[in-house]
């Protein structure tokens, strides 16, 4: 929330609950009157396109500003529209705020609610009368309460809210060639073919630290990396004609580091060049840069001409059963026994390490613990070794594995 005039630009969706009734709540850009190919046409665009959606529509007048030329234009749009509109006049607080919300009448849209979103005042009588005008209430579909949580996330400008848009089937999303449209992160819900529900949430590009100098930018990552922390699975969007960057291999070292599974989408193939050495060139620095998430899933595609995107689904779908898997306790045993002979653990210190058994703690992702004498100090080369044996011997590509290493208070307890 700001006080600076077009920080909305997306439509933003959030749950309410009136009456005991689940609403949802989409917030837009505003109408203005622009060229349809420009930023503020696009904002408006979305905007209409939320209108037609909706079952009610607020349409929101600002007290202190009176009723403008502008408001009277798209009052009279609306009503064209053919949706319920709500009228709302608000900062209409004190005695001066209720007389301008008496001009709101001017409009021709029935009665004004007058409220002061600021200072809280009138919402409650606002809340009654959206709760009295909303149609029936539709069966609730009982899957929605098990969406699975999907982010987009990327540098700016990777393609992010495009490929959200060709997954929605839509333009719900603001695009276009000027960086840094997405502010918010906007979170919305899909049925995929298999009727998954997946709620997917399209974030604010990701820059460099020493680059976000702007509070509204400060904001607009804040946001982004809480979704992708509530998020199960992360697209991470990358410019395949540019390649990966830095910042690239930063990010998917954040989605690791928060045990999120991972794929790797390159947006833009239909405008690479030489795919073959493209692909071998992000594959050689995924590897080497990456070790930690060792066959990640990459998934080419175009989200501009639809090249490709029926795989990025069921590739979600899959990162998602991987990230959920649980071992039987045979099969790790007998995984840790060969693993062990096949390496045997290292000297610390002089003596030898005894690693006893290993157990799975939970999934999402995948964690597991190693009990032993000295176990807490088994060296990292050994625990990536035993890592990535265990990808390889239950398939868990690219999703992230924890393993903790738990030894007796006595070194010696055990030792005779």
């Amino acid at each position: 929330m700001s006080d600076i005039p077009g920080v909305t630009r997306d439509r933003k969706e959030a749950e309410a609950l009136l009456r005991g009734r689940n609403v949802r709540l989409i917030d837009t850009a505003g109408l203005e009157e622009s060229d349809p190919e420009s930023l503020y046409g696009r904002m408006r665009a979305s905007s209409e396109a939320a209108v037609h959606m909706a079952d009610l529509v607020l349409f929101v007048v600002d007290a202190r500003a009176g009723i403008t030329p502008a408001d009277e234009h798209f009052a009279n749009w609306l009503r064209r529209q053919g949706t319920p509109i709500l009228l709302v006049v608000n900062k209409a607080e004190g005695r001066v705020g209720a007389n301008a919300a008496l001009e709101a009448y001017s409009l021709g849209l029935g009665d004004p609610v007058g409220v002061s979103a600021e200072h809280g005042d009138g919402l409650a009588d606002l809340m009654s009368e959206i709760a009295d005008r909303l149609p029936p209430p539709a069966e609730i579909d009982a899957n929605a309460t098990h969406a699975l949580k999907l982010a987009i996330v990327g540098r700016p400008n990777a393609g992010k809210s495009t490929l959200l848009n060709r997954l929605l089937g839509e333009d719900r999303q603001i695009t276009g060639p000027e960086p840094g449209l997405t502010r918010d992160s906007i979170a919305v819900q899909i049925v995929d073919t298999d009727g998954t529900v997946i709620e997917l949430v399209d974030t604010a590009g990701l820059r460099k630290r020493a680059r976000i100098e702007e509070d509204l930018e400060k904001m607009s990552v804040s946001s982004a990396i809480e979704a992708l922390k509530m998020a199960e699975v992360v697209i991470l969007a990358i410019d395949a004609v540019e390649g990966i960057h830095d910042q690239d291999l930063q990010i998917a070292r954040l989605v690791e580091r928060e045990g999120r599974a991972c794929i790797i989408v390159l947006n833009k193939w239909d405008a690479v060049p030489d795919r073959n050495a493209t692909r071998k060139a992000i594959s050689d620095r995924l590897e080497t840069s990456l070790a930690q998430m060792k066959g990640i899933p990459v998934v080419t595609l175009s989200a501009l001409t639809g090249l490709n995107t029926d795989k990025l689904l069921p590739a979600v779908r899959k990162a998602h059963e991987v990230w959920n898997t649980r071992v039987p306790t045979g099969a790790l045993n007998r995984w840790f026994e060969t693993a062990l002979e096949r390496h045997q653990a290292p000297l610390v210190e002089g003596r030898r390490l005894k690693l006893r058994y290993v157990t799975q703690a939970k999934a999402r992702p995948p964690t597991f613990i190693i009990f032993g004498t000295r176990a807490e100090l088994t060296p990292e080369d050994y625990q990536r070794y035993l890592s990535n044996s265990m990808r390889v011997e239950f398939e868990l590509p690219g999703t992230p594995i924890r393993l903790q290493f738990r030894g007796t208070k006595n070194p010696f307890a055990d030792e005779s």
